[in-house]
């Protein structure tokens, strides 16, 4: 990218935002490949693009990567009105739209939609690698019949499926924050697959429509500790249930095993940590210790305890759910309760802080290392407020099943 300020001015028509100029298609039949429907484009681009997500050298400029639905091959079609030469813009090349997109896209794509074509023709013998762990299905607008989903449990050793996840793992960088591929060769990973199970034209097929991967951490003396790391749902099946259905499945396979001391997640990003928390709850609330009697009070060794039991839930965590419960059984209208409540939570918070502050006192004797106290009730005040919003929408959703 050009930094001159002078020089962007001159030639903003050439510098495209990457996340508007490229979008994606699963492709279920040849003839989704004339159609303008379908397309959904990336959450972000700067580990493809660079930090400003920009794109210089081309005007009106679309990338569209086409994915085979089932199989999951790509193809690649770049498109603009016209592209820059370095003598036009003092010795600085275009960006090489092709070499960037090889860093990230599947080992092998497409760029003839010819050979594409002939790949889509053979969706229908595609049959997902691994077991059948699950089925569920979601009520669709518009159908009669409600749509069907299925999650597998893959085996990396599989050649054919190591050369699958390959494939599936492209879509990571452009659709959570801060991805990074995995080491396959790592015996530790587990991988969990949802597909669409569908038929057309009399052939049944598995759209891929989503996966997840978990980490099993050793925990001494011989038990494990499963993190669940990467979890992708693609835009055309979001908000549609699908990732909490993953991770409770993923719950299925963990829970019963003796040697599975809890279940973590991997720095989870905001929309996960609230589909981790709905689930959580789901679970928690059916346990005589969260129920609402005893959800005023402090947060107990036996709720840590039940949750661990019952549901491999860490201390952590279950503290969250307990304190996403109690506000669903707390009055908010009411002075009294809803002041207990605030009490509550902003001294739990606080916790970290004043610990800080009387190691300072005790070691340095200098409190003045910590921010002001006006300061530090600030952070506490703008916190509580953080999670009383996100607590809220788990709460809403709890509500509405």
């Amino acid at each position: 990218m050009m930094e001159n300020g002078i020089a962007q001015q001159k030639f903003s028509q050439y510098i495209c935002d990457a996340i508007e100029a490229v979008s994606f298609k699963l492709v279920k039949e040849v003839s989704d490949l004339e159609s303008e429907d379908g397309f959904f484009h990336p959450d972000m681009s700067h580990q493809i693009f660079g930090e400003k997500e920009q794109i210089f050298g081309y005007s009106n400029l679309q990338i569209k990567i086409f994915y085979s639905a089932s199989l999951l091959y790509a193809y690649v079609k770049v498109s603009y009105t016209r592209k820059l030469n370095s003598k036009q813009c003092d010795g600085v090349e275009p960006d090489n739209i092709m070499l960037k997109l090889k860093d990230v896209l599947p080992s092998k794509f497409y760029t003839n939609i010819d050979d594409f074509s002939s790949i889509v023709q053979k969706e229908d013998t595609f049959r997902p690698y691994g077991h059948h762990i699950n089925t569920y299905s979601r009520d669709a607008i518009g159908c009669s019949m409600p749509r069907q989903f299925e999650v597998y449990k893959a085996d990396i050793h599989d050649p054919q499926f190591r050369k699958y996840h390959n494939r599936m793992e492209s879509f990571i960088l452009w659709f959570i924050d801060a991805a990074s591929y995995i080491d396959v060769d790592d015996e530790k990973w587990d991988y969990y697959v949802l597909f669409e199970k569908c038929v057309r034209n009399g052939r049944t097929k598995h759209l891929f429509a989503g996966y997840c991967t978990c980490y099993r951490f050793y925990a001494y003396p011989d038990m494990c500790r499963p993190r669940i790391s990467q979890v992708l749902v693609l835009p055309p099946y979001q908000r549609q249930g699908h990732c909490s259905t993953l991770i409770s499945t993923i719950y299925q396979e963990y829970v019963p095993r003796k040697d599975v001391l809890d279940i973590t997640a991997e720095d989870p990003s905001e929309n996960f940590q609230r589909v981790r928390d709905f689930v959580d709850a789901k679970n928690c609330i059916t346990l005589k210790e969260f129920l609402p009697a005893n959800l005023h009070g402090r947060f107990t060794k036996e709720m840590a305890a039940s949750a661990k039991a019952k549901f491999k839930i860490n201390k952590r965590q279950a503290r969250r759910v307990y304190e996403i419960l109690r506000l669903l059984n707390t009055n908010e209208n009411n002075d009294v309760e809803f002041i207990k409540y605030r009490t509550a939570i902003k001294t739990r918070i606080n916790q970290p802080m004043r610990d800080l502050r009387r190691k300072c006192q005790m070691l340095m004797n200098n409190p003045s290392l910590l921010p002001p106290k006006e300061e530090q009730e600030k952070m506490v005040e703008r916190e509580f407020e953080h999670h009383l919003e996100e607590y809220h929408r788990v709460i809403n959703r709890l509500k509405s099943t």
